[in-house]
This record gives C-alpha cells, structure tokens and sequence, in this order.
C-alpha cells in the first residue's frame, strides 16, 4: 500500500497541471440552490437516451465534513476565506515532522492543487442548516468503535482486528455514500442499457446500479459490504437508493439499518453535482445530507492494487507477536 502511495504521487502532481485551467464554482448565499440551474441545460445523452455521467471525475475536496466552530453560522466562506482555509491545510502538509510525514488531508485532497474550496461552502453538510452531524442518539453513543487508524490501543491479535482499510476491504469512501479519501480521489461512471457502473480508484471498488424503479431490494437477510442499490432517472437526476448493508461496514458507526439515498446531477462537460442524503434511525436523531462537486479529470483512471506488494498488514501482526513475546518473557523472568 505505501509503494503504490508514493508511485501516485508522481501521477497525481502530473494531473495537477491539466486540472488547473478547472473553472472556479463560486456560490454565494444570494445564488446557491438545491442543484445548479446550469443543470437544466445539459442535455448531452447516451447512445440509449440516458443523461450522460461518464466520463473520469474526482470528488477531492479541501472543504470539511462539518463546518468549523470559527465558520459557525455561515454557509460560504468569502474568497478570501476560502483561498486562506485551503493555505493553512498546505502549511499543514509542508510543516510536518521529519519522522511523521504523511500525505493525507492535504496536496492529495484539493480539487485541482490550486484552487481547493471551490463551491465557497463551509462544509459539505448541506442539511441540517448549521453544518453539523446531527446528534447521535443514546444507543449510538453507548456503542463501542471499530478498530480506528492510528488509535495507540490497537491490537493486533488477528486481521480481523485491524481497520478495513489495512485489510484491503474498503477505505469507506467507495461508499455509498462516496466521501473523499485522503488521496487517489478519482472515479468513473460507465453506462450501459440499464445500468450505471461507479468505480472508485480507492481499492478499486465497481458498484453495479441497476436502472430499475420496479425492481425490489433482495431480501432482508442478504447483506453486502456496499448494500444494495437501486437506480432511476427523476427528468436528469440518476437517483440512486441503497438498504442491505451488513454489520461490519459500519459507516460512522452505523448500523445494519443504515439507508443512503445518493443524487447525480450533471452540472456542465466538467462537473456532477453529486449529494447524498444518510438515515439510520440508530445512529442518528435525523438523516442529514451532505454535497460534493465531481470535477472532470483527464483519464485513464489506473488500478489500485491494494494487496499487490502491501507488506503493512503482515508485518503489524509479525511485530506484535514479537511484543508478545517480550511481554511473556518480561513476565516469566518476573
């Protein structure tokens, strides 16, 4: 995993140069709305009628999850604002240790290495209103956590007590619903008659969406690590409904009950609006939505070998069973 991190980097930079003449999406509160009235227009479709979504597309973003408590009450952020938020995650990146250099959160996750915040929002929640995760509810906070990156406590007594992630399962951001991952931000939309194909470069995930209304969910005792999902077109909005996930996905530490309604919108040749709406009554006191811009990016999109060479989830279970050695020596000798 991190030989194949540090050889996208070089292809990453190279994407850079292409994405910078991208047009800056600058909504202010007196001209946002639910989808982009640009939308109305495009009319482009597919050999069979449908309207046209592929193309190669990225979904990174220097805009926050949740809106900062500095931003609290305000939706955009002046350009200014917004020019100096990304800045500050640059100098982040540019100022880290020596021994603790990482890629995340940072170079890797602007949208197109220049300009970063590009819809001027304070956060990617759209509703509710403050910019906020909802509340948990008193069983969501009651409820322990998955193994988490980078948390000290940690053990390593088998694979499956490591992060999905390091397992090469999914880093969650395939989805749905589909959140920027620290870096390879890229995905395509395939279409065909009847269907939709999204594939996230991220551990190379393929969701086949079915273009079928009519069709029924599978059944209740049939669970997926992507659930199940169901496709159709509201005028040119491919409107995307996902139940069926099983236990251990556990997006923000949902549960089986998780449901994700997803809508694609194609804005213009360069941008999907792309937002999702997530409930799960055991999690959460409300659903709550969230919006992230896809930008056209130059293709291919290459194949993330995840487990090609990846000798991290190997090696952490080898260096505890070394501790684990010491530990039983140190405590025989006691």
């Amino acid at each position: 995993m991190g030989q194949h991190l540090m050889s996208s980097r070089g292809a990453l930079m190279a994407a850079a140069v292409a994405l910078a003449s991208l047009p800056l999406v600058a909504q202010s509160p007196a001209t946002k709305t639910d989808v982009p009235a640009k939308a109305k227009a495009w009319t482009a479709r597919t050999a069979d009628g449908q309207p046209d979504l592929t193309g190669n597309w990225s979904n990174a973003t220097f805009t926050p999850l949740e809106r900062p408590a500095a931003y609290a009450g305000r939706e955009f952020f002046t350009p200014e604002e917004a020019a100096a938020f990304a800045k500050s995650r640059i100098d982040s990146l540019n100022n880290q240790a020596a021994d603790d250099i990482h890629y995340d959160d940072s170079i890797w996750q602007s949208e197109n290495y220049k300009k970063s915040v590009s819809t001027l929002r304070t956060s990617l929640i759209v509703d509710p209103p403050d910019g906020k995760l909802p509340p948990l509810t008193d069983e969501a906070r009651r409820r322990p956590l998955p193994p988490q990156a980078g948390s000290p406590d940690r053990i390593a007594d088998s694979y499956e007590t490591r992060t999905l992630g390091e397992r090469c399962i999914t880093w969650g951001n395939d989805g749905p619903p589909m959140t920027p991952p620290g870096y390879n931000a890229n995905l395509d939309v395939f279409q065909g008659p009847g269907y939709v194909v999204v594939r996230n470069e991220m551990v190379h995930a393929a969701r086949l969406i079915p273009i079928d209304s009519a069709r029924p969910h599978v059944g209740e005792k049939i669970r997926m690590w992507g659930g199940d999902s169901r496709g159709h077109w509201e005028g040119n909005t491919l409107v995307v409904e996902t139940t069926n996930f099983n236990d251990k996905i556990k997006f923000r530490n949902s549960t089986r009950a998780l449901h994700v309604v997803e809508r694609f919108t194609r804005v213009d040749a360069d941008t999907i609006d792309y937002r999702f709406t997530v409930d799960d009554p055991n999690t959460w006191t409300r659903p709550w939505t969230a919006a992230i811009p896809l930008w056209k990016v130059p293709g291919p999109i290459y194949e993330y070998a995840c487990h090609e060479g990846n000798y991290g989830l190997p090696n952490i279970l080898r260096a505890q069973r070394v501790e684990d050695q010491k530990n039983a020596r140190s405590a025989t000798s006691d």
